[in-house]
């Protein structure tokens, strides 16, 4: 036996997901996406999405539907009659015609320990706020934003240094087989579920590029955890004067250091900057148009000297 599988995501993270799946023998008898969006050097073709390009590679049908309030398309979904949907990362939200429009409902493959981090961006509000684990749950959707009952918990420990990006990768993966597992044992009838605690609940909400630059007048570890929480996309920054002009530097590694001083100040050659209380030492940097580099090579080309004050405030 196999479940029949409606697979609705988007982006990189959702394609090993929808991989797994077919490993595991599941019958995925279309796959739902967000439309092309305009991209390119110049912006303008529309590029498929990830889970657009893998299902077409995988000769799966694919749906890019902008929402799910056409009667018809609530229609087409509901004559797939599936088994199950399967959500990682989709994008839109699911009206109850959808929830409900498969013999068993959706179950949603969440990057965070629910109740903990609800919503859009739980993975890098994990690392901003300093947390040492999270994880990925399959959950079975309801009305509600990531509210539903919980099927299956994986934990991962979030290491010190690691980034947004480095953990966006591990957690890909670990959600892939966690989601396998639990369609396997849903097809056995062995998939219990638990409801979510009411206490703890956070919401993770998207990232707002006005969040984005990087305020040293904070304890160091704030600090070097926005920077990591935001690396690689959208990138923390602060501006320093070169040549005369005001540039901005992304920073997208770093590690806590030894030394005090006024907040923002460059307190070594290998930029050890100084913040509200010790101080981080920036590892890897981009400047505008550029490649990332890591600090030395950075500083090759780029001066910014010891002493040099760093600007804290916001705007």
């Amino acid at each position: 036996m196999s479940l029949n599988i409606i697979f609705m995501g988007t982006p990189e993270f959702s394609v090993p997901t929808l991989r797994s799946l077919i490993d595991a023998g599941h019958k995925v008898r279309a796959v739902y996406t967000q439309p092309p969006r305009p991209g390119g050097r110049r912006g303008l073709d529309l590029q498929k999405s990830p889970v657009h390009q893998a299902a077409e590679l995988l000769g799966l049908p694919v749906f890019t539907p902008v929402n799910f309030k056409d009667p018809d398309e609530r229609q087409r979904f509901r004559d797939l009659e599936a088994d199950v949907a399967v959500v990682v990362a989709y994008g839109l939200l699911l009206p109850d015609a959808i929830l409900s429009g498969t013999r068993l409902g959706c179950y949603n493959g969440h990057a965070s320990l629910l109740p903990r981090w609800r919503g859009a961006a739980p993975i890098q509000r994990a690392i901003m706020a300093g947390d040492a684990k999270t994880g990925m749950m399959v959950m079975k959707m309801d009305k509600g934003l990531d509210t539903g009952p919980v099927a299956l918990t994986r934990e991962v420990e979030i290491g010190d240094t690691m980034t947004a990006g480095e953990l966006h990768d591990r957690l890909m993966l670990v959600g892939a087989k966690a989601m396998a597992e639990a369609m396997n044992r849903l097809e056995h009838d062995e998939l219990p579920l638990t409801a979510q605690p009411s206490e703890g609940v956070l919401y993770a909400a998207k990232i707002d590029k006005g969040e984005t630059r990087i305020d040293f007048g904070r304890p160091a570890a704030d600090v070097h955890n926005h920077i990591r929480g935001l690396s690689p996309f959208p990138g923390a920054w602060f501006e320093v004067d070169i040549a005369g002009r005001p540039e901005r530097i992304k920073v997208l590694g770093s590690e806590l250091a030894e030394g005090d001083g006024a907040s923002g100040k460059v307190l070594t050659d290998d930029l050890v900057i100084a913040c509200a209380s010790g101080a981080v030492r920036l590892t890897k940097l981009q400047k505008a148009g550029g490649k990332p580099l890591a600090a030395a090579d950075f500083l090759r080309g780029t001066s910014i000297a010891s002493g040099t004050v760093l600007a804290s405030e916001q705007g």
